[in-house]
């Protein structure tokens, strides 16, 4: 190999290794995302069941605060998926630099 293939080569697999790193850590995000969205939609849930049992003030306060903060979770579990995609991206770029 040239001088500068191999210095090219160097610097692909060095970023390769920082992307695979932040997708690993992307990746247990977007985990730990998921079950948490799990348990505050099933907390929303069980509010809006006590909200249309109960039919009172507080009642409707506390699924809209359970409603809310489930629609949260959602917002961060798909902002983890898109981080996770970009990093599978930059991965696969980087993996088809080092083939060629």
């Amino acid at each position: 190999m040239r001088p500068g293939l191999t210095d090219r080569r160097q610097r692909v697999e060095r970023r390769l290794f920082d992307v695979h790193a932040r997708l690993d850590r992307a990746r247990a995000e977007l985990a730990l995302a998921e079950e948490q969205l799990v348990v505050v939609a099933d907390a929303a849930d069980e509010a809006r069941t006590r909200m249309l049992v109960s039919e009172t003030a507080l009642a409707n306060r506390e699924w809209n605060d359970a409603h809310r903060h489930a629609e949260v979770m959602e917002r961060s579990r798909d902002a983890a998926r898109l981080v996770v995609a970009d990093l599978e991206r930059a991965q696969d770029e980087l993996l088809s630099q080092l083939v060629i």
